[in-house]
This record gives C-alpha cells, structure tokens and sequence, in this order.
C-alpha cells in the first residue's frame, strides 16, 4: 500500500533516481519511483518543463531515512576535494545551507556543520531543531498571488476554453509537500477562491458555447 507515501527526493534523471532508490532498499526502506516529468503542476507552477522522478517513501519513514542519509554523509565527508565548492562559504552562507537543509543534499548538510565546528561555531541539534521549525512555517506560507494566472483563467473561462477548468482546479486544490511531509495549500485564500470562481465560469461558459454551437 503506498497511500500514505510522500515524494522524499526529486531527481532530472533515472538513473540518479534509481541510485537513490537502491541505497533505500539496502537499508531495508521501502520506495517507489514516480515519473512526473509531464505533470501539469510542474507547468502552471513555472518549474523547468522537463525530466523529474520523484522518489517517494513512507512518510512514517521520514526521520529514519534522515538519519540513514545524516550517517552517510557524515561518513562521506572524512576525504573532501581541497576545491570543494562548499570550503569557500562563508559562515552565513554555510548556516544556509543547514537552514534550507531540504534544498541541499546530505553530504553538504554534513559538511556544512564540520566546517562550522572546525570555526567553533557548531550547530547543536536543539539549534537544528530550532532551524527546521522556523524553515516549516516559511515554506508553509502561501505562493505569492498568482495574478497572471488568474486573469488568464478568467480569459479562458469567457471563451470556453477547457484550459480554465485546469487552471481554476489548480489553483482552487493544489498542496505542496513540506519536508517533515505535511500537505499545505500552496495558494492563498483568495487566490483559492478565484481558482474556484474560474472552475465555476468556465464551466457555465463552456456549456453556453456548447449549445451556441450545437443550435445555430
């Protein structure tokens, strides 16, 4: 049952996708790999059209395969290139990088937080803690107002065009999961409701089209 999975990883190749996936399965974690390289929020949220595998686990799994990827890292950077790009940060830059954890892979995690232990400036993990929480209620919030969309859905809607109805669906249900894997709406109230509005009158306009065009 994979109901309750959630995307954990994203990748612009399968190959990539699937190295992840069999580190997983070597520590016993069950996954699946989901192709959204096509999907239509990709499109109307403005991210690059192209190539992205998901790979999803359980989201009761979450804090073990932080932990599993956490232990790896840390492992992993016992021999780091000496022109590593991440031994040129600054310490602001490197607390970034800890901060937007769910941005950067683990290994930079990891070695963000050497680096800064090294300058006595080590992160403790009430301060991750602390991180993480405030990181939640920032990605939490809504997208910014989707004017163009919306005036574009309503442009649609008056012409009967079935693109509205997407365009309205989208804005009205689309969540985004957040890294603990928590669903929020991404839009905000209004923007919400003028997403159901447009669904509304493009329904109403496509059938007044429908019988235009069906009775003359």
């Amino acid at each position: 049952m994979t109901e309750d999975f959630i995307t954990y990883k994203r990748f612009n190749n399968i190959n990539s996708a699937e190295e992840f996936g069999q580190l997983l399965k070597k520590e016993k974690i069950e996954y699946v790999i989901e192709n959204n390289s096509l999907s239509l929020d990709a499109t109307l949220t403005g991210n690059a059209f192209g190539n992205e595998f998901c790979v999803k686990i359980d989201k009761s799994q979450l804090k073990v395969v932080d932990e599993i990827l956490l232990k790896k890292g840390e492992e992993d950077i016992e021999e780091v290139p000496n022109d590593y790009y991440l031994l040129s940060f600054s310490d602001d830059e490197l607390i970034d990088v800890i901060t937007k954890s769910d941005e950067w892979n683990t290994f930079d995690v990891a070695l963000s937080k050497k680096l800064l232990k090294e300058k006595g400036k080590e992160i403790t993990p009430a301060d991750i803690e602390e991180i993480k929480n405030k990181r939640l209620e920032q990605l939490a919030k809504p997208e910014k107002s989707q004017k163009t969309y919306i005036i574009a859905g309503y442009i649609f809607a008056i012409l009967g065009g079935l693109l509205s109805l997407f365009i309205g669906w989208h804005l009205l249900t689309y969540k985004k999961t957040l890294p603990n894997g928590d669903k929020v709406y991404a839009y905000s109230e209004n923007d919400r409701k003028q997403g159901n509005r447009i669904f509304i009158l493009g329904i109403v306009f496509l059938i007044i089209w429908l019988l235009y065009c069906f009775l003359k």
